[in-house]
């Protein structure tokens, strides 16, 4: 694995695109660069907390965005290892922390078109294993409805859950290239302060999740489309109403 020869510079927290995509693009460039080559494991998750002074949550999602671009691979218990060089990447959507409400719109038209297909074939080919990921992402949804950013992330795991669950990579890895900033979440969702109790909207969601869970734990395919079609029609308006 290469080294670093010394301390990044420190992030630009007001640059667009948030820390994440900083983070990501530093990785990139380290692998376009040759600093990190096809088969190198990346540095630990706490190694790159230090190096450039961001949290677990922003580690998490900048690989997460390269699994998804196919740069890396992360192996459980492992690491994460390099895989090919961003010229070998295929397309994919350019996640940023902060959308614009038309942006927003159009990430719910796209997931539309994916996430309801998604649905249907997590029902019908699924494993119970996957089923339970399903199940254990919708508890953790639950548990974190009134940690408002805790619940945004939440939200997005149980999504990708789903996606993991339909059998098909390319769902899997769309998702994960629009990262947390496909969950639409509304601005009185994010400006709740912990403990001030989850806003109605949450409570909505939490029982459009539950149907999309019930439906693709009983193998119903029509249903669990038809309950992501709800859901994120829903999500549409809540948007729109914010």
């Amino acid at each position: 694995m290469a080294r670093e020869e010394s301390m990044p510079d420190p992030m630009d927290r007001s640059a667009p695109g948030g820390l994440t995509q900083q983070l990501v693009r530093r990785l990139t460039e380290s692998i376009q660069a040759g600093e990190l080559h096809p088969g190198d494991r990346l540095p630990t998750e706490n190694a790159l907390v230090e190096a450039h002074g961001v949290s677990r949550t922003v580690v998490r999602e900048a690989m997460s965005r390269l699994n998804a671009q196919g740069l890396v691979e992360t192996q459980q218990g492992r690491g994460s290892f390099v895989l090919a060089r961003p010229s070998m990447v295929p397309f994919s959507i350019d996640a940023v922390e902060t959308r614009s409400p038309a942006e927003l719109s159009e990430l719910l038209d796209l997931r539309l078109g994916f996430e309801t297909e998604a649905a249907s074939l997590a029902a019908r080919r699924a494993s119970a294993k996957r089923i339970a990921l399903i199940r254990d992402a919708l508890i953790r949804f639950e548990r974190e409805v009134e940690l408002p950013r805790a619940s945004v992330t939440a939200d997005f795991d149980f999504h990708r859950s789903i996606a993991l669950a339909s059998g098909n990579r390319y769902f899997l890895q769309l998702l994960d290239s629009i990262g947390r900033t496909a969950i639409a979440a509304p601005r009185a969702r994010l400006s709740m302060t912990a403990g001030s109790g989850p806003s109605a909207h949450i409570h909505l969601v939490t029982e459009e999740h539950t149907n999309i869970y019930r439906a693709i734990a009983r193998r119903n395919g029509e249903d669990a489309r038809a309950a992501m079609r709800v859901h994120l029609a829903n999500s549409q308006e809540r948007m729109g109403g914010r």
